[in-house]
């Protein structure tokens, strides 16, 4: 009787810990369903205003890569660049020249 009463216990507790664990299981698995669904709702509205942005940003567009461009349009791409760096060239200088001037009147000798 005894054996009878242990097995009893231990089947019952083996019972009463499955449904504790497989309602655990469901719950989560319910809230991980809503989570998806809230999830592609989001994704669809993201999708929708990077659509948007992307039209937006399209008209405003100006310069468009060309992989075969004239040598006209290489040479004159190459002179805005020449004269893009010669003005760096010379913004840089005049700091430097700035930067020296200030140096040498608070007596730092360079």
């Amino acid at each position: 009787m005894l054996w009878f009463s242990v097995w009893t216990v231990l089947v019952l507790g083996t019972l009463v810990g499955a449904f504790l664990l497989g309602r655990r299981l469901w719950r989560s698995a319910k809230a991980l369903m809503a989570q998806a669904g809230e999830t592609s709702r989001v994704m669809a509205d993201l999708s929708a205003k990077v659509a948007e942005l992307e039209a937006a940003a399209g008209a405003t567009r100006t310069f468009t890569p060309d992989l075969a461009a004239t040598q006209e349009q290489r040479e004159n791409w190459r002179a805005r660049r020449a004269e893009n760096l010669a003005s760096r060239r010379a913004r840089v200088q005049a700091r430097r020249s700035r930067t020296l001037a200030r140096w040498r009147s608070i007596g730092i000798p360079f």
